[in-house]
């Protein structure tokens, strides 16, 4: 590694550290962890085959009437394309998106912002 990129490694770890140093200043929260549901309604989406996550979704609205899908990170679009697939392909009409939350949270032990999104599906 050549000087001149570890100048730029080092300006980019030292801007992640003020924005993480800014984030702990203001006590900043998630507001998708802050937000309580009845656990038997919330999914976690992770990285497993979208359709099989689907069906799973579809076997909790049949109990519950209502679904909230959670993820981070590199699951996001896969709780979006389950969240698309319901109410666009299998409920079609039956169901719909009531609320979508999008938020990070910072890690503080890696030094990283980590995306996460809570979508809130509603069955007729």
């Amino acid at each position: 590694m050549n000087h001149r990129q570890n100048l730029k490694d080092n300006k980019f770890s030292l801007y992640g550290m003020v924005l993480l140093e800014e984030a702990n200043n203001q006590n900043v929260t998630s507001s998708i962890s802050d937000t309580h549901y009845d656990d038997s309604s919330v999914f976690t989406i992770r990285n497993e085959p979208v359709m099989l996550e689907a069906i799973n979704v579809i076997s909790l609205l049949a109990k519950t009437k209502k679904a909230i899908l959670r993820a981070k990170g590199d699951s996001i679009p896969n709780a979006v394309a389950v969240a698309n697939i319901i109410t666009e392909k299998i409920l079609k009409g039956n169901s719909k998106i009531q609320k979508i939350s999008v938020d990070s949270e910072a890690i503080i032990e890696v030094g990283k912002i980590l995306s996460t999104i809570e979508i809130v599906l509603l069955k007729n």
